[in-house]
């Protein structure tokens, strides 16, 4: 049997299991295993006394891969974005910041709704988790939204969804989990997320009000805040744009030499945010409480790396990827009808996968053919099918692909988010929070075929780099 029909054998196993539930880190190390197995015993020509010496292969390789890459300095930036959230929130960050985008936005339509998705944006300006995110202010935002008369599926649509936005905007884990996988620059996919994760905050509050001004009792605005109140809102807040300030120099400064990596970046963040949790009074249990949850998240991330690792390596011995590039390059359709089907098939398999196995698996798959339809990793942007270089196109696809990851944190059965925000409310079901995020389907349909169509708003940051 030739090495790619293994490969599809083998992937087709591993997709059945992950649709009957077993979870994408199990799924993916054991089909990886079996493979690996599998294509090493049918070079020994099946032979029963060699089986076991195919195993013991499968089990070194297994063993070794997800070491050498975990082990990778530039995975340490995953825990300490992750940490600087829940430092944040302990820090009560996060009830200052939706304070000051109350007073500064609530008087419009639906102005708690808007205050809401602002400030989920900033926070995930500190913070690398969409889940985390979620759980935080579906404690903070919602009641506030009930007490004024909001419809409770509404008010939780409105935070799953805004929840969402930490993928894209740095400091971002996804990202991060991106540029590792298709080996590119960290630091500039990480300036590429600013404009789009802002863009996107942007089209969700003009959704929301245009909501509230066709349904009158959907979003009451809130009125009442003088000028001075407003400004003397933003000072308790500050230190989450001290911590953006940062990370931008770090990665990229506008005014000479980067300060330092991106992981040194966001280690000085974490630390003046730990300094401002300190002084806002945290006590050793909420310190306890920060690095648990931290520790929790970043378990289950790594773990899916992990067991996705084994497969990937499966998949490189099995040539399915190139397999797959050449398949698509020869396809008899204009590049960017690829691309948009492309997209479309990762909104339905999100359906069904979280957003990080989801990357995992399909991005070595996926990607290779991607940089073959623009005319490869070298291509220059007059040659290239998208009017982009080899390394800009990269980045353009990951912003997409991450955006689709969004996507796909709120769609049933399995959006993330949304079963976040009904486990942290206990008077809102699944089914609640799924009714609430329907209209913003719309917003992230509008937001990536604006991506697509005018890919400078992911460029033009990463392009000041050089």
């Amino acid at each position: 049997m030739e090495p790619i029909e293994i490969g599809i054998w083998v992937s087709a196993g591993m997709l059945v299991f992950v649709v009957l539930g077993m979870r994408v880190a199990f799924a993916a190390a054991m089909a990886g295993f079996v493979g690996l197995v599998w294509l090493r015993w049918n070079g020994f020509d099946y032979d029963p006394d060699r089986f076991w010496k195919a195993v013991e292969i499968s089990v070194k390789i297994a063993g070794l891969t997800p070491h050498s890459k975990v082990s990778a300095q530039v995975l340490s930036l995953i825990p300490v974005f992750i940490m600087i959230g829940y430092l944040a929130y302990y820090a009560k960050l996060t009830t200052a910041l939706f304070e000051a985008c109350k007073r500064w936005f609530a008087w419009v339509p639906g102005g708690l709704a808007v205050s809401t998705v602002f400030a989920t944006a900033g926070f995930a300006a500190v913070s690398g988790a969409s889940v985390a995110t979620a759980a935080v202010f579906a404690r903070i935002a919602i009641p506030e939204m009930l007490k004024i008369g909001y419809n409770k599926q509404f008010a939780a649509g409105v935070v799953a969804a805004g929840g969402t936005l930490a993928s894209l905007i740095p400091p971002s884990a996804i990202l991060v989990i991106y540029a590792i996988i298709v080996e590119q620059d960290v630091g500039k996919l990480l300036l590429a997320g600013f404009i789009p994760g802002a863009f996107s905050a942007v089209v969700y509050a003009a959704l929301i009000i245009g909501i509230a001004m066709i349904w009158k009792n959907v979003g009451p605005p809130v009125t009442g805040y003088s000028w001075g109140e407003r400004f003397a809102s933003i000072p308790p807040a500050s230190p989450i744009f001290a911590v953006v300030i940062i990370i931008i120099f770090f990665v990229y400064n506008p005014f000479g030499d980067a300060w330092g990596t991106p992981t040194e970046g966001g280690a000085v963040g974490a630390f003046i945010v730990f300094l401002m949790a300190l002084w806002k009074g945290m006590r050793w249990t909420q310190l306890r409480e920060a690095l648990l949850d931290t520790a929790k998240l970043t378990v289950m991330i790594f773990t899916i790396i992990w067991g996705v690792l084994i497969y990937v390596r499966f998949l490189g011995f099995a040539e399915l990827p190139d397999a797959f590039a050449s398949w698509i390059t020869s396809l008899d359709m204009a590049p960017l009808t690829i691309l948009i089907c492309i997209l479309l098939a990762y909104a339905v398999l999100g359906m069904f996968m979280d957003a990080i196995g989801m990357l995992l698996l399909t991005l070595p798959v996926v990607y290779p053919a991607v940089m073959a339809l623009n005319g490869g990793e070298n291509v220059l942007a007059a040659d290239s099918a998208f009017g982009m270089s080899g390394q800009m196109c990269a980045i353009w696809f990951g912003i997409l692909v991450v955006k689709m990851a969004e996507f796909c944190l709120i769609t049933p059965p399995i959006g993330l988010n949304c079963f976040v925000v009904a486990g942290v409310r206990d008077d809102l079901t699944v089914q609640d929070v799924f009714k609430g995020v329907t209209p913003f389907f719309l917003a992230d349909g509008v937001t990536i075929a604006l991506l697509v169509a005018f890919p400078s708003i992911v460029l033009w940051l990463p392009s000041l780099v050089g």
